[in-house]
């Protein structure tokens, strides 16, 4: 998924997809090789949640479906949406859409080069120092769009802009009633949680992923663990897997079924409860047959909106467990002190309590 410890500028050199395109390439070149163990176990306890049932009429259907929303929420962190009404045809035009613009000349891709982590549009390669000041460049292309409350959208491929449009649209429908589930379950008031987050002038951001076949997998990384800013991430892919989560100090590889959509608790949902819901780290790993492409919307507060810990729910713990901060500060903060295996800036929210 996207990472609010990874997503900074680079100069827009030779892309990935074009690097790993090379005919005759049979190694991993030396700015991308992060050797690591990038295996995971098997999991089928990522948890269903059923959006019909959280939309019911029937209030003990309704009830149940709240329920194990939260469950998922404190739990894992991440939980797979299905019977979610977007059509299975607009998923899969998004995802071809996506990939029609990584395939794109490089010329044409080299315009929206990322500068700056506020572009309105940003597409490059990433790159990252480790605690030792030593650069390396993950093994992915991206496409970053800032599509709410402003709608912002490279003009080719043509048909990328409506269909990024509506898949966009119909996911913020989905996050706005899966919040309204959450509020509702965390006995917060809406109107209160509307306001601190700035509901109205929500920020909303389409990324879209490209993960090249690798001919060494175990020297290089899609994404390393990281965590994403914002509530809610909803993420969809082109039937190749490569997402892995921690959960209780391993690594488990993520399975969803057909026309699901997986989705994650992020950094200021977390903040925002007080710990009690759990933005968990995770990881994009690469594979040497298949090209995988993703496709994430970030749902976030505004960017001016202020994010704490709910007051209320402060008022029963007796404490804040975080910092509240700005959320553009958060973002542009996170990203100048990212750093490959140091500590976190979500991290460094976490106000250790005195005993």
């Amino acid at each position: 998924m996207a990472s609010n410890s990874v997503d900074q500028p680079l100069e827009f050199e030779r892309s990935i997809k074009a690097i790993a395109d090379s005919s005759n390439l049979e190694a991993v070149p030396s700015k991308f090789n992060i050797a690591n163990d990038y295996t995971a176990l098997p999991s089928d306890s990522i948890p269903l949640l059923d959006f019909s049932s959280l939309i019911s009429a029937d209030p003990h259907q309704r009830t149940k479906a709240v329920q194990d929303l939260a469950e998922a929420s404190r739990v894992w962190g991440f939980f797979i949406l299905v019977n979610h009404g977007i059509p299975e045809s607009l998923m899969k035009d998004a995802i071809a859409a996506v990939r029609d613009f990584f395939n794109l000349p490089e010329s044409e891709k080299k315009q929206y080069e990322s500068k700056s982590v506020l572009d309105s549009i940003q597409c490059g390669n990433l790159t990252l120092a480790n605690t030792s000041n030593q650069s390396f460049t993950f093994w992915r292309e991206y496409l970053r769009l800032r599509v709410h409350p402003d709608f912002h959208c490279p003009h080719h491929p043509q048909h990328l802009r409506e269909i990024v449009m509506d898949y966009s649209k119909k996911i913020r429908e989905l996050y706005m009633k899966i919040m309204e589930a959450a509020v509702e379950y965390l006995e917060l008031d809406k109107h209160y949680v509307d306001q601190l987050l700035k509901m109205d002038s929500m920020a909303q951001m389409v990324v879209g992923n490209c993960y090249p076949a690798c001919p060494q997998p175990d020297k290089a990384i899609g994404l390393p663990p990281h965590t994403d800013p914002g509530l809610l991430t909803f993420l969809i892919n082109n039937g190749v897997e490569g997402l892995q989560i921690e959960h209780d100090g391993k690594w488990f590889n993520v399975q969803s079924p057909p026309n699901s959509i997986l989705v994650n608790v992020d950094d200021h949902f977390e903040i925002l409860t007080n710990g009690r819901f759990k933005s968990l780290k995770h990881r994009a790993v690469v594979n040497k047959e298949r090209e995988r492409i993703s496709l994430v919307v970030l749902n976030t507060p505004a960017w001016d909106a202020i994010v704490g810990p709910a007051a209320p729910l402060v008022d029963k713990d007796g404490s804040a467990l975080y910092h509240s901060m700005e959320y553009k500060q958060y973002l542009e903060t996170s990203i100048a002190q990212s750093r490959l295996g140091g500590k976190s800036f979500f991290e460094q929210q976490l106000i250790i309590q005195d005993i």
